[in-house]
């Protein structure tokens, strides 16, 4: 029964997201209270709720921390040097926008923190997606596709997930994976390409020349500058952008829908170019010190954004209007993490997740043993998108592998195939960062999800195949 009621849960979440009948926080809170009280245990709610916000508080406190500290980053200057290079790049034509856009977000993965690559590359990309009128969920699926092959660096999560409940070495685990991660990208960016020319095709080639008239015009073309920015304002998705740097940082105009299009001002009064070196190197060690785990990330991100709120904007009254710039993305965003802990803790405290794992691998056939590399790569997909990362490593993947043992397959064959499904796992409803993602580029998460899961399961399917033809899982 359990294990009906917990698939019916996740079924009932999904469809009624997608058909956007209600919010996602609505949803995320309501819904696993209902089904609280249909598996007989509503009187343990509050236990429930109480246990997975405890689990998840040190990710709200890392993503309130890591929006301020990277939104201060964009509003002082730091990215624009790659920003304009990944623009250049891009131009108008769709192509070569949507290809970018894979580019950027696979380059500011390496920091293993998803939140931090969709606040840049959303910032970056939006102005020429709402500018040229192409699909903002072509954007959000190709930025949350890349980011999920990139997720499993051994500093992302699942990598260090799957080392600690095998207790396997992580290196031993990512090293032997990266040329199927490799074919994962290059499935990635061959995905960005297609998508690219169905734009154009809509679309047609365009230019910057012809669309942005006189009064839209952030930058001059002669002076190599490019639009830079975000969308303001507030949407269905969640949020506003937090790295518009408010007021003082954005120029805001009406298109010819009336709509607004605010476009970073490379005159901002927030450029801080003469601190540019120490943000940068401020940046380093901070990454550096998330990467070699000198401190936890939330405490490594508040220490991190109290110094450049500080050293950036020295006076109180300056770092008020930073924060307050960047608050309604961290309170939409924490919002939605603590939201999201009815739902895994009323999953996991009533039961039903466990009910779930034994119902699956209770129903793999004996005869599927010594391919339990293939049967633990394909679980992976859907079962790291209905549940977090703790949950499936650290409640599956063991008994995955005990199972496999058995039947002569390795651990680390295992723990390499538990892998496969990160490209989909980044669009989990479990995953907070992805609401920065939706929040940001003020798309429907239901939108999202429904463009997204089929391009990230074929991509997950390409990195499985890829392992497999290389003798790797």
């Amino acid at each position: 029964m359990l294990t009906i009621l917990g698939f019916g849960m996740i079924a009932t979440f999904l469809v009624l997201i997608m058909m956007k009948k209600v919010s996602p926080i609505a949803a995320l809170v309501l819904i696993p209270a209902l089904f609280c009280v249909l598996v007989g245990k509503g009187a343990h709610l509050g236990d429930y709720v109480i246990a997975g916000i405890g689990d998840l508080a040190p990710t709200a406190a890392m993503l309130m921390f890591a929006i301020v500290y990277f939104g201060v980053m964009i509003d002082v200057g730091l990215f624009d040097p790659i920003v304009r290079a990944i623009l250049r790049f891009a131009k108008a034509d769709p192509v070569r926008i949507v290809v970018g856009t894979a580019v950027l977000a696979a380059i500011v993965s390496l920091d293993g923190d998803g939140s931090t690559t969709f606040m840049i590359t959303v910032s970056a990309m939006y102005p020429l997606y709402k500018r040229l009128k192409m699909s903002l969920i072509v954007m959000t699926g190709v930025a949350a596709t890349a980011n999920g092959v990139m997720n499993t660096l051994p500093w992302g999560g699942p990598t260090a997930r799957a080392a600690t409940a095998l207790k396997v070495d992580a290196s031993d685990i990512f090293v032997p994976m990266i040329p199927a991660l490799g074919v994962g990208l290059v499935f990635v960016l061959a995905l960005a390409y297609v998508l690219g020319r169905r734009e154009r095709k809509r679309l047609g080639y365009l230019s910057l020349d012809t669309l942005v008239d006189d009064a839209e015009t952030v930058t001059e073309t002669a002076d190599e500058k490019v639009l830079v920015g975000a969308g303001g304002g507030s949407g269905s998705g969640g949020g506003r952008a937090a790295t518009g740097g408010g007021d003082h940082a954005a120029s805001s105009y009406e298109n010819e829908d009336g709509e607004t299009f605010a476009g970073l001002d490379p005159d901002r009064a927030t450029l801080r170019p003469k601190l540019y070196w120490f943000n940068a190197l401020l940046t380093v060690v901070l990454l550096t010190a998330m990467i070699m785990e000198w401190l936890p990330i939330p405490v490594l991100f508040m220490l991190g954004a109290a110094l450049a709120l500080s050293v950036n904007f020295p006076h109180m009254a300056d770092q008020k209007a930073r924060i307050g710039a960047h608050a309604e993305n961290v309170l939409n965003v924490s919002g939605m993490v603590f939201a999201a802990a009815v739902f895994t803790g009323v999953l996991q405290g009533t039961g039903m997740v466990d009910h779930m794992a034994k119902w699956v691998v209770g129903g793999i056939p004996d005869w599927m043993g010594p391919h339990m590399a293939l049967v633990t790569g394909v679980l992976s997909i859907p079962f790291t998108y209905f549940m977090s990362n703790d949950g499936f490593y650290f409640g599956i993947v063991p008994v995955l592998a005990e199972a496999g043992n058995a039947h002569g397959v390795s651990t680390l064959e295992i723990a390499r195939a538990s892998l496969v499904g990160q490209p989909l796992h980044m669009s989990s409803p479990l995953v907070p960062a992805v609401y920065v993602l939706v929040g940001m580029a003020k798309v429907e998460f239901g939108d999202h999800t429904k463009f997204t899961v089929k391009w990230a399961a074929l991509t997950a399917l390409a990195v499985l195949g890829a392992g497999l033809l290389f003798g790797i899982v």
